[in-house]
């Protein structure tokens, strides 16, 4: 290869290489320049290993299924147990199944304030709100304590304050819900 590129490319280290090349490659490698454009060289890939990966931790059968339950934590396989017997029926499937899946993923977790949150008082906010275009997809739900939820909702000055004390918001988490409540067309707090 080097023979037959020789004549119409510069071959050395790319310099102002393109982001692209210098995230997937190392930079110590040479490559050739034609036309402008430096070549990949496949040889020199960067990998990286998953840790905790195994390829039998599958949600498509059996065994894969019961490693991933494993893997969660009891108190939480309740509480997501609890949450698919709720029943909501003015919501989309898409939207239960995305609540439970926002769930787990989150370890049950309040996505504003990181504190744990029971199945009774989980709140599943649409980012986008459904009434400016917003969709029941994974992507669009965050799972909040039903008083932030609450909260990122409110208009109330008086009791958007006694909220703030009640959950004891420190001024990252004021942001946060600033960011949701934009996201909603109200004002920040």
């Amino acid at each position: 290869m080097y023979n037959h590129l020789r004549p119409v490319g510069k071959y050395g280290h790319p310099a102002n290489a393109p982001p692209t090349y210098k995230k997937i490659y190392h930079h110590g490698s040479k490559t050739f320049r034609i036309a402008g454009v430096y070549l990949f060289p496949l040889a020199d890939v960067k990998t990286s290993n998953v840790l905790g990966f195994t390829p039998a931790m599958t949600p498509f059968t059996k065994e894969g299924r019961k490693m991933i339950h494993k893997k969660l934590q009891p108190d939480i396989q309740s509480e997501i147990g609890a949450l698919m017997k709720s029943s909501l029926p003015n919501r989309s499937v898409e939207y239960i199944d995305n609540r439970i899946s926002r769930y787990s993923m989150k370890m049950g977790k309040c996505e504003i304030t990181g504190t744990e949150v029971p199945a009774s008082e989980v709140h599943c906010h649409h980012y986008v709100p459904s009434s400016l275009g917003g969709s029941d997809q994974f992507k669009n739900l965050r799972i909040l304590h039903k008083d932030v939820h609450r909260l990122i909702h409110m208009k109330d000055k008086r009791m958007i304050h006694e909220l703030i004390e009640m959950l004891q918001l420190t001024g990252a988490m004021i942001e946060k819900v600033n960011r949701f409540r934009d996201k909603c067309g109200l004002e920040a707090i």
